[in-house]
């Protein structure tokens, strides 16, 4: 497993890369409307890196990408997430000290920072906004713990709240998520091949309820979980699996099912990244770094059970992070290794994917469209 705060570097990260220190959009880029925004994560410590949160706009016709500048000066902001108003944005500082950053979104395209927080964690890699956006939650990567920070009326973080360690031999928490009731938190460990679930009280204390176990030495990444809610998929990194999860909302269990590899026989080695669901649940998309590949599964038997029909290119080098436009029919891929985040058509009906564009980006680690 790749254990440590360093763990953004292992394989190498990219070479150089273009950045810019603009914020908000250009007049070049005001065209390109018909799509929406684009918010890039990347680390800002590493050799070729961005110099904060990037900025750009796509056309959600074609899936062109247009640079539009940067918010400068977050650190190492390798994942993001929007609050459901589009009025904040929130960013990890993935570092040593760890840390968050709010950020107030005046207009699609420009930001401006509220605050960091310490989250008292080492190597924050992933977060999320709970309890209908009052509190932010961050899985630190090198501590192998999750802390709360509660979300003010302005947007802005206040101080931490909790911070809880996983019990375990290394753990590594890698995210952190709510379930579909709301009800639950679940925190996936890489370190100790669990998925735990908790509660979390109007103080912003969590208690653990459950813990489940993968496969030993699966390495679990991020999970997704199936429209219907009864179903959630986790991509297990180290042995380059997808393992289906039957969840019950009413306790917030989870129980492991079947698991297959992410990529063909003879492949070389690989570690799957993100894992996403179609918003019809027809379909689930991962990440391979490694086969350089996104693989398609088809979803059968209402969502328990994955069939892989295609590992198309990503179009580049170690496909960390991917995602969907809200419309569901724009794919976008962020190639840590190539500098580059590329587009693809989705064709609803099959799954299959179509490339669309191919972006220039500094060290690209997650790409969130708004």
């Amino acid at each position: 497993m790749f254990m440590g705060t360093s763990r953004r570097r292992f394989l190498g990260l990219a070479a150089a890369a273009v950045g810019s220190a603009a914020v908000g959009i250009t007049p070049a880029a005001a065209s390109c409307r018909a799509g929406g925004t684009l918010y890039l994560g990347t680390y800002t410590s590493s050799s070729g890196g961005g110099t904060g949160i990037g900025l750009a706009t796509y056309d959600g016709t074609t899936g062109a990408i247009t640079s539009t500048g940067a918010l400068t000066g977050v650190q190492d902001p390798s994942f993001l997430v929007m609050a459901s108003s589009g009025r904040f944005l929130y960013a990890v500082n993935e570092q040593d000290s760890g840390g968050v950053t709010a950020v107030a979104v005046d207009a699609p395209g420009r930001l401006r920072v509220l605050n960091r927080r310490p989250n008292g964690g080492s190597g924050p890699c992933h977060l999320a906004l709970v309890a209908n956006g009052k509190y932010l939650l961050s899985a630190n990567y090198g501590s192998g713990d999750v802390a709360v920070h509660p979300v003010r009326t302005d947007g802005s973080l206040g101080a931490r709240t909790d911070l809880v360690k996983h019990v375990g031999v290394s753990p590594h928490a890698h995210q952190v998520v709510q379930d579909p009731t709301g009800k639950y938190i679940l925190a996936v460990d890489l370190g100790t091949d669990s998925i735990y679930t908790s509660t979390l009280s109007a103080a912003g204390k969590l208690t653990q309820k459950s813990q489940a176990k993968v496969a030993t030495g699966a390495g679990p990444r991020h999970l997704a979980f199936h429209p219907n809610d009864n179903y959630a998929y986790v991509a297990n990194e180290v042995n380059s699996t997808i393992t289906v999860l039957r969840y019950d909302g009413t306790t917030g269990k989870v129980m492991p099912g079947a698991s297959q590899a992410t990529v063909p026989s003879g492949s070389p080695t690989n570690y799957p990244g993100e894992v996403i669901v179609s918003p019809d649940g027809r379909f689930v998309y991962l990440t391979n770094r490694g086969h350089n590949s996104i693989a398609v599964f088809a979803v059968e038997s209402a969502g328990a059970s994955l069939r892989r029909v295609a590992t198309p290119s990503c179009g580049g080098n170690w496909p960390r992070h991917c995602t969907l436009d809200p419309t569901g029919t724009l794919l976008f891929v962020s190639n840590q290794n190539s500098n580059n985040v590329t587009s693809f058509q989705v064709d609803t009906a099959t799954g299959a994917l179509s490339p669309a564009s191919d972006f220039t980006a500094p060290l690209p680690v997650c790409v969130l469209p708004a």
